[in-house]
């Protein structure tokens, strides 16, 4: 009787759909909620595109430094693309239900290209490190092919831990509610549905997020402490300013993203820990991308200075 229940059950796992819940106290606003959403995710994609074509059109950028930041909005149009979309459906025409499959696709690549970012966040800390810290060697060791290879470092390095982990939570039985708390397929709420044993996948869970985490913070940490104890001992002020304004779109970023995983997973006690986390992680995968691209363009010269020149040769062309 027992085996005849793990076989339904696992048989039911094939076929099934889910239900995202979404944003039920808000869902009668839904067209405005989702002309809000659409105007935002457009011009999230269309700025990062932007810098990308940038850096890749304009000779004065093709440094190392742009490369990764190129690299860095690439994969955040993917990431933004896994989750916007069906939030879009969602509250445009109510499709909350996703398949089993679909599901189980967005979380990997969900969490894939979020591993991957926080890689490459690391690599933008000790690319900077080395410009400043090292500035003699910097053109030596960052050259295309060291810079190729640390972004397919990130790739494969994301993909590695997050493959185990999505290979895991494909196999536990959903038997009981399939309504997940949440407007896309995270891991958290999609693991507490299982009725299989999930003590071993929520400890996984905790400690890739722990290693990913952790990785990036430090060495980002490590090379900051450097890059502040080198520009306090330049000697003028005008170099102090100009070493530091080439870090402070970076530092800005970061604390965007750090700070947005510590208020999804450090909060006062009280707090509605499943809303909480739906609203930080609308402000990870709808804001935060929409400013990244206003911070680097606002905040670096050089990409200012390059979309200027490019707007003034479209104009001229015409």
């Amino acid at each position: 009787m027992e085996t005849s229940l793990t076989e339904d059950a696992r048989n039911g796992t094939a076929a099934q759909e889910f239900t995202l819940e979404g944003f039920p106290a808000v869902q009668h606003l839904g067209k405005v909620l989702f002309l809000v959403h659409l105007v935002m995710y457009l011009a999230s994609i269309t700025g990062n595109t932007l810098i990308i074509t940038v850096t890749w059109a304009d000779h004065r950028l093709q440094k190392p430094m742009y490369f990764f930041l190129s690299s860095f909005s690439f994969f955040e149009c993917y990431f933004i693309t896994t989750v916007i979309p069906k939030l879009l459906a969602i509250f445009l025409l109510g499709r909350q239900k996703i398949s089993f499959a679909a599901c189980i696709t967005q979380t990997f690549v969900f969490f894939f290209l979020g591993a991957t970012i926080f890689f490459l966040m690391a690599v933008l800390s000790l690319d900077r490190y080395m410009a400043i810290c090292k500035p003699l060697y910097y053109p030596t060791i960052m050259n295309p092919g060291m810079c190729s290879l640390l972004v397919t470092a990130c790739l494969v390095l994301g993909f590695s831990l997050i493959v185990v982990l999505v290979t895991k939570l494909s196999q536990l039985s959903f038997c009981g509610s399939h309504v997940i708390p949440h407007f896309f397929c995270d891991l958290g709420p999609l693991i507490n549905l299982s009725c299989s044993d999930i003590r071993s996948i929520k400890m996984l869970a905790f400690g890739l997020a722990l290693f990913i985490l952790s990785t990036s913070f430090t060495v980002t940490i490590i090379a900051y402490s450097n890059i502040v104890i080198t520009i306090l001992r330049l000697p003028s002020a005008k170099e102090r300013q100009k070493a530091f304004s080439t870090c402070s779109s970076h530092l800005i970023v970061l604390s965007l993203m750090y700070g947005s995983c510590l208020f999804i997973y450090v909060k006062p006690k009280g707090t509605n820990q499943l809303d909480s986390n739906k609203e930080a992680a609308l402000v990870n995968t709808v804001v935060t991308p929409l400013l990244n691209p206003v911070i680097y363009t606002l905040r670096n010269k050089q990409v200012h200075q390059a979309l200027r020149d490019a707007l003034t040769r479209v104009r001229l062309q015409r």
